[in-house]
């Protein structure tokens, strides 16, 4: 699968290809927040919601209006120009999570959808974890969602999660939350930061 800077050297019009057909669906009446509701029924009224990998800001705008503190952050700012026109009630930075460009935290609950993990480079993927991990409340919860058969297993994901300090807490195949099943060709990963008991760790 390639990464969105390899997609963006082989076509410079994939951005703003990519925002027209968000745009379409949109204007076609199709659900395009369904990852949004899931969060927002998650979350208490009010809650500081980082969206990783915001791309046009579909889903972090959704939750701003509903009355949210929403922060997102995305690699492309041409997605990110559009997220700040049309949904001005959140925050939008440009950032690679790769790099650990992430808003400061903490954050109570973490989005990260539209296949982003599948988007990142083989050698990111565990420091965008660590650097998600190190901006969620010590009560937040991380929901991460991408599909099969883009070079990153689910079981290398999970490896990757638990190394930068994460835990499960709910495996799905959906957003409609439909539980994981091992024929499943999506991944809905919900994941808490992992508690130090005392006596135990740093």
């Amino acid at each position: 699968m390639p990464t969105w800077h390899e997609m963006l050297a082989s076509n410079p019009d994939h951005s703003e290809n990519y925002a027209a057909r968000w745009r379409a669906f949109a204007a076609e009446g199709r659900d395009i927040v369904g990852e949004a509701r899931t969060i927002d029924a998650m979350a208490e009224r009010g809650s500081r919601i980082l969206d990783a990998g915001c791309g046009t800001g579909r889903i972090g705008g959704y939750l701003a209006e509903r009355g949210h503190t929403v922060v997102g952050v995305d690699l492309d700012p041409v997605l990110i120009d559009y997220a700040r026109k049309d949904y001005p009630d959140a925050e939008w930075h440009v950032g690679d999570l790769t790099a650990g460009e992430v808003p400061d935290g903490p954050f109570d609950l973490i989005v990260c959808a539209g296949n982003v993990m599948g988007f990142l480079p083989p050698e990111g993927r565990l420091p965008a974890l660590e650097a998600l991990h190190g901006v969620l409340g010590p009560h937040g919860r991380a929901v991460i969602g991408f599909g099969a058969g883009r070079g990153y297993e689910f079981d290398d994901f999970f490896a990757d999660a638990h190394a930068a300090g994460f835990v499960d807490s709910l495996k799905l195949e959906s957003w409609d939350l439909k539980p994981l099943r091992s024929t499943s060709s999506f991944l809905v990963a919900v994941l808490s930061p992992r508690m130090l008991l005392p006596g135990f760790g740093g």
